[in-house]
């Protein structure tokens, strides 16, 4: 009797175990799998809210560009053109002498000549006819001669990998990455001289951008140098980027693709 009776307590207590165990792993695996999901949504949501701050970016930067074009249209072209309209006018004034008709045209041949310059200029802002016709890398070529006109700083270029085989859209986007930097270099860096290279980096190909300049400190680089709208391209491209930067030692980006 007294043995069926311990049998009974060894069973019971295995039983009440068994079941406190499977009741521990439902909890934890309840618990763990809630804890994932948990991640995961904090994942996603951060996703999400990175991809508004881009879409953000990429409006105020659309904004920004129609306010230049408009100001540049304002003060480049349509105040010369109202001044050429109201010395048309002059024309038609009687009696005016042969020096006066001349001195009135030869105004509005320089203004005219001068509106039309604005409006090439306007035109290879929005979108440079070199790199239309020839491509990045002769895009960068010629931004380079236009920012070494400044003599502010030296820059170099160089290219291992073949462009060609990059679409033009994706063109486009390392094109104002690259004209991005020099921007800044330009307006905060007070470097002398620039490195630009496109490379095979390990299993990647890279851009690769640097200058001797002031530098600043990592946790600042989006606030300090607007690096936002490079960010946005980059995200664009599907590609990576790595900054190192510190004061006195110049500013670096890698871009791998």
């Amino acid at each position: 009797m007294e043995s069926e009776l311990e049998i009974i307590k060894v069973f019971t207590f295995t039983f009440f175990a068994f079941i406190a165990m499977a009741l521990v792993l439902i909890l934890f695996f309840y618990y763990s799998r809630k804890k994932i999901v948990a991640q995961q949504l904090e994942t996603k949501n951060l996703e999400i809210a990175h991809q508004k701050q881009m879409l953000q970016t990429v409006i105020q930067t659309q904004e920004t560009e129609r306010e230049r074009i408009a100001r540049d249209l304002h003060d480049g072209i349509s105040s010369k053109l109202n001044v050429v309209s109201l010395n048309s006018h002059l024309l038609k004034t009687p009696n005016l002498s042969v020096a006066e008709i001349e001195d009135i045209t030869n105004n509005i041949n320089d203004l005219t000549s001068k509106a039309l310059e604005n409006s090439r200029q306007i035109a290879h802002d929005l979108f440079p006819p070199v790199f239309d016709k020839f491509g990045l890398k002769a895009g960068i070529e010629e931004l380079i001669v236009e920012f070494k006109s400044t003599n502010k700083f030296e820059v170099s270029f160089s290219n291992e990998l073949n462009l060609d085989l990059l679409t033009k859209e994706q063109q486009l986007n390392f094109f104002r990455i690259i004209q991005e930097l020099l921007n800044n270099t330009l307006k905060y860096a007070q470097a002398k001289k620039v490195s630009i290279k496109f490379m095979r980096l390990s299993k990647f190909n890279a851009l690769i951008y640097k200058d001797d300049g002031i530098g600043f400190k990592n946790s600042n680089v989006k606030k300090g140098m607007g690096l936002t709208n490079i960010e946005s391209r980059v995200s664009f491209l599907k590609a990576n980027y790595l900054i190192k930067a510190s004061p006195n030692n110049g500013f670096e980006i890698n871009i791998t693709f």
